[in-house]
């Protein structure tokens, strides 16, 4: 599964603009989930959050679920990419050429 995260200036004016476009109910964040806002269940998988300064708070970031996290975040540095944020649950990259990119554990 692919899960953008899309960085807000306005949350509330993001909220109201995805939840208005793709009919999803994005509810406040708890535990691991980090800052901000996410969709659960069914429909399309999104999540909002305050605009900020580090890699994935700039402009959209697409999150990838992998069955291994630790062994992705080994390959990420092995295949030339940057672990910016590692994680339990999910970390922050860059790949080779710097665009950032999020890994979700399964």
């Amino acid at each position: 599964m692919i899960q953008p995260e899309f960085p807000a200036d306005e949350p509330e004016r993001a909220l109201r603009f995805w939840r208005g476009l793709l009919g999803a109910s994005l509810d406040e964040r708890t535990g691991g989930e980090g800052e901000g806002w996410q969709t659960h269940g069914d429909g399309p998988a999104l999540g909002i959050h305050p605009r900020g300064r580090g890699p994935g708070d700039t402009w959209s970031l697409p999150y990838f679920e992998v069955n291994d996290l630790p062994g992705a975040l080994e390959s990420v540095a092995e295949l030339g990419g940057t672990v910016i944020h590692p994680g339990e649950s999910w970390a922050i990259c860059k790949d080779s050429e710097g665009t950032p990119f999020g890994l979700a554990a399964q």
